[in-house]
Order: structure tokens, then sequence, then C-alpha cells
């Protein structure tokens, strides 16, 4: 495996970001990674190598960049309350979609550049605050994402001009959405509300419900780890990237 910590030049700056790939037989297909609310760590860093085993050319961003360098965060940052939530949360509040999915076509830009990164279709998927700038992405570049996945995105259907909801017949990707059956993020009434949008967006993919786990269950660190749930997340992503990037 190689891997490197990297600057990603975009419009906005130099975005730190993390890429991993496996060192044979290449090129290989890409894929975007993009962060939870929490941000950059470890943990994401291992989820990101399992991913590159498997024979993919993985980037994953610090999403936070806009902020500084110092947008890396404690373990404390999952404590409610806590000093590091609070500086977490004077970030993430910040986050909008329309910035990001600059950030998006940046990094497509840079994957060009890159010789163990296969040409042509790119996949993404999102965790936490990152499911909904995936499927924009798949949106916003339909002739570039293949393939988007949602893993517990918040707030999928709202008001917002930018919702996630409204992208969905846009995607000639196939989207993949995963849903909690206990999320105070993304609530029953609304993943309900989603699946009827979904059927009609025409889209050839699926809205799964992952029943009796809690959001953020597929993080290995995290209390509400679920590996059953956990491993049908990784087989659901792996398959779909397969279908779709070859």
């Amino acid at each position: 495996m190689i891997e490197e910590i990297r600057d990603i030049q975009t419009r906005a700056g130099a975005m730190e970001t993390f890429i991993v790939h496996p060192e044979r037989n290449g090129p290989h297909p890409p894929v975007l990674m993009l962060m939870d609310a929490p941000g950059i760590r470890e943990e994401l860093y291992d989820m990101a190598r399992r991913l590159a085993s498997v024979g993919f050319y993985v980037l994953l961003p610090n999403l936070y960049y806009r902020a500084g360098r110092d947008t890396k965060y404690g373990p404390d940052v999952l404590v409610k309350g806590s000093a590091e939530q609070a500086r977490m949360r004077s970030v993430r509040t910040k986050m909008t979609i329309p910035p990001v999915m600059e950030d998006i076509g940046d990094m497509l830009a840079f994957l060009d550049t890159q010789r163990p990164a296969k040409a042509g279709p790119v996949g993404t998927h999102g965790y936490c605050m990152s499911g909904p700038y995936s499927l924009a992405a798949a949106a916003r570049y339909p002739d570039r994402i293949a393939a988007a996945a949602s893993f517990y995105g918040t707030w999928l259907v709202s008001d917002a001009e930018e919702s996630p909801h409204l992208t969905l017949a846009k995607a000639k990707g196939e989207l993949y959405i995963a849903c909690a059956e206990h999320d105070e993020l993304a609530p029953l009434p609304m993943v309900a509300e989603l699946k009827g949008l979904f059927e009609k967006s025409g889209n050839g993919g699926e809205l799964e419900m992952y029943p009796h786990v809690h959001h953020g269950f597929a993080f290995p660190q995290r209390w509400c780890y679920d590996k059953p749930a956990a491993e049908r997340h990784w087989e659901r992503l792996i398959a779909l990237y397969r279908r779709r990037l070859g």
C-alpha cells in the first residue's frame, strides 16, 4: 500500500488530503471518501486504507481546511458540551453544500493528473454531514460521478434550497443511501419521505434501512459500532464501486 498526505490546491486554498492506493496493478478506480462531523482522524485513515486494500485509489480530504490547519480534534469532540465539540461546531455550522461542490470539482481535476488513478468514472461516499455532500456531488457532476453513497447522512430532506432530496433526479450515477433505525439527525418519518422521493426519482439505486442500529454504526471506535451492520456497509459500498467503476 502507498499512502501520503498532500495539499490539493483548490479555489479556496490548500486542502490537506490523505491519499492511499495499492502499490501494484494500477491504475485504480478513484473514490472520494468524505468525512463525518468530528473530522479527520486515524479511524478514518484506517477505513480509507481498507477500501484501498481491495483495489481503489482513495482521497480523504479535510473538508474543514477553510478554517485553517488546526481543524483536527481530540476524542472529546464526541462529548456533548466539551471544549473540543464546541471548537468543531464553530466550524461545522458554517459548512454548506456549494463550497464543498467546488472542492469536489477541484479533486476531480486533481485526479486527472494522477497516474495511479484510473481515468474515467469516480465514486464518492460520505458519512454523517457528508452524506448530503456525496449525493449533491452526483447531481453536480453527473457525467463524472458514477456511484455515490450516503451513510447515515444528516437532514436529507429539508426546506433548504440545497436540500439533498432535490438532487436525486439529477444524478446519472447509481445512488445508495443507508439509514440507521435510531438517528435523531435522520428520524424515521424523514427517511420514509425520502424513500418515496427516491422511488419517484427514477434512479436505479437503493435506500436501505439498517435495523436496530444507531447513527455512527460503521465507525469502529464509536460507542454505537455494530460489526454486522458495519460489515454490511462495506459489502454494499465495495459492490457498488466494483459495479459502477470497474
